[in-house]
């Protein structure tokens, strides 16, 4: 008996380390309002920065709301989501890159978001991605802080 107490310590190493990784993943929270800091029609906050782990859930704080991913602006490997009218959607970050979000009914309008995982290894590509003006125009910042930050690395 006492002969499997160190084998049994050893397992229990092993698991908890196996566990680390899910216990060190953060979760961040979205808000889709009808007023935000950007203007009408806005995700709260707008830019966040993440690693593969973490998950994501876009809260309609507001009534006539969907969180999706905006076609072309995801990483390879990574699965396109689409949430819900007024409901809320969690999404875990598998792949590093740019993830861009739109909520559908206000994409004319620039309610649009990004989520940057790690480097941002296709962000040329998002970049690409023809947008309606107004998103275009609450991009470009959004943007320019992922090259600033990407650079300062």
């Amino acid at each position: 008996m006492l002969a499997k107490l160190p084998m049994i310590g050893l397992a229990a190493g092993f698991a908890a380390a196996l566990a680390a990784p899910a216990a060190l993943a953060a979760h961040y929270e979205i808000a889709m309002v009808h007023n935000g800091s950007t203007g009408a029609k806005a995700f709260e906050p707008a830019f966040i920065q993440a690693r593969v782990g973490d998950t994501v859930t876009f809260v309609p704080v507001d009534k006539g709301f969907n969180a999706e991913i905006i076609p072309g602006m995801l990483p390879l490997g990574a699965r396109g989501f689409r949430g819900g009218m007024n409901e809320p959607v969690t999404i875990t970050l598998t792949q590093e890159g740019v993830w861009g979000v739109k909520s559908m009914p206000y994409y004319g309008m620039g309610m649009v978001a990004v989520i940057q995982v790690g480097s941002p290894v296709n962000l040329d590509e998002a970049m690409s991605i023809p947008q309606p003006a107004r998103a275009q125009a609450r991009l470009e910042p959004i943007f320019a802080q992922v090259l600033q930050n990407y650079e300062a690395n």
